[in-house]
């Protein structure tokens, strides 16, 4: 993050990306500096002044009204989503002091019970930094059987789906159109990165992605938002083969706390048999061994 902040970041790179002919403005063939459009530019078609436009993308006029952040965003040709993002960032508070240690991330109870529920569906629930808090044993074997099934128990060894994805070969592979599952995710952490700026683990984590990953520094100087409610993704599952599964995320309406990702696939398609399959595969199996108080009778 520049020393201007998040907000500033967000209206430069988007400013960048527009191109004066995709505003209907004319060039005449002059030669510019830059290819993205000009600040007076922009605060022209957003109605304002562009000192105003200046400050406020310089982080120095952090009380724009509604308004004013609605001509911006059409401006900028945002679509819900983004207009939403720049909304959260400009009513973001300046650091005032250092951010502590944030807690660890649990999963609540109302949570838990939900995961048993459908244990017959695959299903994860992910933390804020899209760390893996639990998952049932069809979600684990769906987008992690390579991993202990056990770890999200353990604070310290949680798989991070932002990490997998970019970081791991086993996931890469899993996702046939891998761009769009990884900007998918990097739209996610935007999001996320905007509600929480002064979160350090997610700093971190953003930081890690970054330096070991050419592909995530790309997308996210992109800032690209895209919020990751329903989508479609074709995976190819070492088990269960090529299939189709929406992955939903379901969260609370306040918007706090871990959040229920499932992945479901179209009634009688191929598909949905593939996933019965799985989640026949990861079910508990029946121990051999006689139950306590009975005997096994030889002839």
């Amino acid at each position: 993050m520049t020393k201007h902040g998040h907000l500033a970041e967000f209206l430069q790179a988007r400013r960048g990306q527009l191109r004066p002919q995709d505003v209907g403005l004319q060039t005449y063939g002059e030669r510019r500096r830059v290819p993205g459009l000009r600040r007076e530019e922009l605060a022209m078609l957003a109605g304002i002044s562009a000192p105003y436009y200046t400050r406020l993308e310089q982080g120095q006029s952090r009380n724009a009204s509604r308004e004013v952040l609605d001509a911006v965003a059409s401006a900028l040709r945002l679509d819900e989503s983004e207009r939403a993002h720049l909304h959260t960032l400009a009513r973001t508070p300046r650091r005032s002091r250092a951010a502590g240690r944030p807690p660890v991330e649990r999963v609540p109870p109302a949570t838990s019970a939900l995961l048993a529920a459908i244990e017959g569906t695959p299903a994860v629930v992910i933390g804020r930094r899209s760390d893996v808090l639990a998952w049932n044993r069809p979600g684990h074997g769906l987008f992690a059987g390579h991993l202990d099934p056990d770890s999200p128990d353990d604070p310290g060894r949680r798989p991070n789906m932002a990490r997998l994805v970019f970081l791991d070969a086993h996931t890469r592979e899993l996702y046939s159109d891998w761009p769009a599952k990884a900007r998918a995710v990097v739209g996610n952490l935007r999001l996320t990165a905007g509600r929480f700026p002064d979160d350090p683990l997610l700093a971190a984590l953003i930081g890690e992605l970054a330096m070991h990953s050419p592909e995530f520094a790309t997308m996210w100087a992109d800032h690209r938002i895209q919020a990751c409610d329903v989508a479609d993704y074709e995976m190819r599952h070492p088990l269960a083969g090529t299939l189709a599964v929406t992955q939903q995320t379901l969260q609370s309406p306040q918007g706090c706390g871990p959040s229920l990702v499932v992945a479901t696939a179209a009634p009688g398609s191929p598909s949905a048999t593939a996933l019965t399959l799985l989640v026949h595969t990861t079910a508990p199996r029946e121990s051999t061994r006689p139950r306590h108080g009975t005997e096994t009778r030889t002839t």
